[in-house]
């Protein structure tokens, strides 16, 4: 669950917060800063909190988990094709603008490739704990998004930014997570179907999120239609 709740904002959330009629621009921003402040953040936060606890300091220990082999992961995952993408978009953006949709596409198929693959690889001791598992993950997700709302509206923003914000702490990169699982945890049992369930569970959430959110009309709208 520290894992999970260290990691950036997750790559369906754009898409999550345009289905909710959220301010993507909102979306867009916070997945960048989340993703480049990850590089720092995420071995941190999960260095920190997770030798808090005797049961995950104990863990950390048998791993010997380093914060900088860490770092160097997250760098390499987040950092390096951000870096690559801004400037592609800088140089050649009409080059960018033709690879964006295919290159959505096939990071969505390879998120769910490692989501399956991850709860395939411990299928016996997913259907063991499916249960506490499955409300861990509900309890978290609903902190998330509702923690993200009502910051939102605790500092008056618009609607749609609400909704933009709340998606963005709701949703984490579960397919980050998987990676450092698996790279630093060498897959362990409990860890890898925790992360690989939230992965699926965002997707549910998410779209269960924003199907409310179109239910609600923004300020200044009628039941049914857009702005007047």
């Amino acid at each position: 669950m520290i894992l999970v709740a260290a990691c950036p904002g997750g790559n369906l959330s754009y898409l999550l917060t345009f289905l909710a009629r959220g301010y993507c621009a909102i979306s867009v921003s916070m997945t960048a800063v989340s993703t480049v402040a990850a590089v720092v953040m995420t071995p941190l936060i999960l260095a920190v909190w997770g030798c808090l606890i005797p049961a995950t300091a104990g863990i950390l220990r048998q791993v010997r988990l380093s914060p900088v082999d860490v770092f160097t992961t997250v760098f390499i995952i987040l950092g390096i094709p951000m870096a690559i993408g801004l400037l592609l978009a800088r140089m050649f953006p009409g080059l960018a603008d033709r690879v964006r949709r295919p290159f959505k596409i096939f990071s969505l198929i390879f998120f769910v490739l490692i989501v399956f693959g991850a709860l395939a690889a411990n299928w016996k001791i997913f259907m063991q704990v499916i249960g506490l598992i499955a409300l861990a993950v509900f309890i978290h997700n609903a902190m998330a998004l509702t923690l993200g709302y009502w910051s939102g509206r605790f500092f008056k923003l618009p609607e749609p930014d609400n909704r933009a914000v709340a998606i963005e702490v709701g949703i984490q990169n579960s397919a980050l997570g998987l990676v450092l699982v698996f790279n630093f945890f060498e897959g362990l049992g409990g860890m890898a179907i925790l992360v690989g369930w939230w992965g699926i569970w965002h997707i549910i959430a998410g779209l269960t999120v924003a199907f409310i959110f179109t239910r609600r009309p923004l300020p200044g709208e009628k039941k049914v239609g857009r702005p007047e």
